[in-house]
């Protein structure tokens, strides 16, 4: 198989293949190799059905098959760009139109256990990927190439002292649509990051990402892989004891099941008391984050924090952020 991102092909196992319909179509399967580490995707089923198209069709058609996830009920098949470009450079020289249906068998069933829903993804998992490998964002090579971009951009003349930091790609894609720069992509290692950035000189650090994840710094968690850490239901119920919340909400935010559930039955129950308990959690992270700088070294840089919704929406800032970044959201 011929790559976007190297020069060399790269041999993909087939655990099974057969053609179909008198030759018009073919079936195979291969199986998810994340590398090493822990991902629920470890030996997931790949099955894809290719067909000739008709005389009239050029190009790939791409569909969701059972188990991979679209944008909406009924809508587009969710693939990234490195995605679509892998499929097209090996398929599109055979200079036929083809259909390729992606078949997940437990796609549906292990969407449940990721954050999928939460942008606008569902019946299964997304066709996400922007390089041949797994980035392990929970290992030790993952920080040192994040250190190293820091570096560079921190290094470069034309560098003004401000920097934004995104959680995930959806952090990225948001910030690249609010015209933020210079952005630097972090992973799971938050806490060496931030000390890192400190160090490098930035004067200015804007935190972006979903609460799913900035919530873990209000709780003084800085490595926020879900393997090594979670925290995240006693973490919201602590920030609504220091917002003043009744025992009644309370206990709702510690017995719900995410804490997207628990932001909605509380904005449902009291819309006012939501937005303060948002607030309040933009406000713990930046608090958190700069107490956690604080405890290594004496830097002048100051961090603001800004949260999106599973709407993919930029909706709460600290008052670092609307101090310091006060046009991202306006």
């Amino acid at each position: 198989m011929s790559l976007p991102d190297r020069p060399a092909p790269l041999l993909v196992p087939v655990i099974s293949a057969a053609r179909l319909d008198g030759g018009e179509q073919a079936l195979a399967i291969s199986c998810c190799d994340p590398g090493p580490g822990l991902d629920l995707t470890r030996d997931l089923e790949i099955w894809v059905r290719v067909s000739w198209g008709p005389d009239t069709q050029t190009g790939l058609k791409l569909l969701a098959g059972a188990g991979v996830g679209t944008r909406g009920e009924g809508g587009d098949l969710c693939v990234s760009a490195y995605a679509r470009d892998l499929l097209e450079r090996n398929l599109l020289p055979l200079d036929r139109g083809l259909t390729v249906e992606v078949v997940l068998p437990k796609g549906r069933e292990l969407a449940l256990r990721t954050s999928n829903a939460a942008f606008g993804v569902v019946d299964g998992l997304a066709l996400i990927g922007t390089q041949a490998e797994v980035q392990r964002s929970a290992a030790p090579d993952q920080l040192k190439q994040v250190l190293l971009d820091l570096a560079q951009l921190t290094g470069d003349p034309q560098f003004q002292g401000d920097l934004v930091l995104v959680i995930g790609e959806n952090g990225l894609d948001l910030a690249r649509q609010a015209k933020l720069a210079p952005l630097l992509k972090v992973g799971n290692w938050l806490g060496p990051v931030l000390v890192a950035a400190a160090e490098a000189g930035v004067q200015n650090l804007l935190l972006l990402g979903y609460h799913g994840k900035l919530i873990k710094l209000a709780g003084g968690i800085f490595h926020t892989h879900h393997h090594l850490a979670d925290g995240r239901s006693e973490v919201l119920t602590a920030l609504g004891l220091d917002a003043g919340l009744s025992l009644e909400q309370l206990r709702l935010l510690r017995h719900a099941t995410s804490v997207d559930q628990a932001f909605k039955e509380l904005e449902a129950l009291n819309p006012a008391v939501a937005e303060q308990l948002w607030q309040q959690l933009a406000l713990a992270v930046e608090q958190r984050s700069q107490a956690y700088v604080a405890r290594y070294g004496d830097w002048s840089m100051r961090i603001g924090a800004v949260l999106f919704d599973r709407s993919r929406h930029l909706r709460w800032r600290g008052p670092v952020a609307g101090e310091r970044f006060f046009t991202l959201m306006d």
